[in-house]
């Protein structure tokens, strides 16, 4: 008999270092997912991928407390800004994008490096081929203040 599906949920951890702290282990607790097991099987699956690197996440839990999780590869935007080489700021102490993005340049990228993201992304975005892929990165880095050259 197959289980039975109670719901799905979204969560945003940083690769290698989800803990039952929040915000991954309240939102985990209240719909009765066993913490412990979910933050070893999350880390043992992100261990191969660049460490801190946030990794969108869906989890569906079952009536039986069991679950699967997807895990995704990081937004083009983590990419976007390393590749730049931000620095971090704020109070958060992340790289940001630009204040004006379109008036603002706050830094650059090469179509080689649009590509080597494009190619790490690709089983995430919606897109054939790498030509279209290497689109709809080069419209995130316009829409964050990033110039491609």
């Amino acid at each position: 008999m197959a289980k039975k599906l109670i719901g799905k949920m979204k969560l945003q951890i940083p690769a290698g270092k989800a803990t039952p702290s929040p915000p991954v282990g309240p939102a985990l607790g209240q719909r009765g997912i066993n913490i412990m097991e979910f933050c070893k099987a999350f880390n043992a699956k992100t261990q191969d991928m660049e460490e801190g690197a946030p990794c969108p996440t869906e989890i569906s839990y079952y009536q039986d407390k069991s679950f699967t999780m997807n895990i995704k590869t990081p937004p083009a935007s983590y990419y976007l800004k390393k590749a730049a080489g931000l620095k971090p700021v704020g109070k958060r102490n992340r790289p940001r994008g630009a204040e004006n993005p379109g008036r603002e340049t706050i830094g650059t990228v090469t179509v080689a490096q649009v590509r080597e993201i494009a190619e790490a992304k690709m089983r995430d975005l919606n897109s054939n081929d790498i030509e279209g892929a290497m689109q709809i990165i080069l419209g995130s880095a316009k829409s964050m203040g990033i110039e491609v050259k």
